[in-house]
Order: structure tokens, then C-alpha cells, then sequence
């Protein structure tokens, strides 16, 4: 299902997913070191970010719908 499809209940749950996961992701990167482990971490950090903004656009076009 493409983001386009979703309704606000779906975006605000999917949003909240990835800001536990952006939360968790942070809590490791400090707990970790290493410079494999802060690269792999930055990507996973990066790729949750991107889709948070993804999902707060949407949600933005979903309530101005409303």
C-alpha cells in the first residue's frame, strides 16, 4: 500500500511507529561505538527520518482535505 492510499488513522499510527523506532535507533547509537556501528546507524536513523517526513506530509494533505 503506497503511503497515497493511507488514511489519517493509518498515517498517524505508521507515524508513530517510526518515531518509536527514530527513539530506540537514538538510544543505540549512544549505547553503541564504533565507526561500522555509527555508519549503519546513521543510515538506519536517515532512512526512518525520511520516511517521518513522508508521513507528516501526507498527514498534512490528509487534514487540509478535511
Amino acid at each position: 500500500m503506497s503511503i497515497e492510499d493511507l488514511t489519517l488513522d493509518e498515517v498517524e499510527r505508521r507515524i508513530q511507529i517510526v518515531e518509536d523506532n527514530l527513539r530506540e535507533l537514538m538510544e543505540q547509537a549512544a549505547a553503541f561505538s564504533g565507526a561500522a556501528d555509527e555508519e549503519r546507524n546513521a543510515t538506519r536513523i536517515s532512512d526512518q527520518q525520511e520516511k517521518l517526513d513522508a508521513l507528516m506530509a501526507r498527514r498534512e494533505q490528509l487534514m487540509a482535505q478535511s
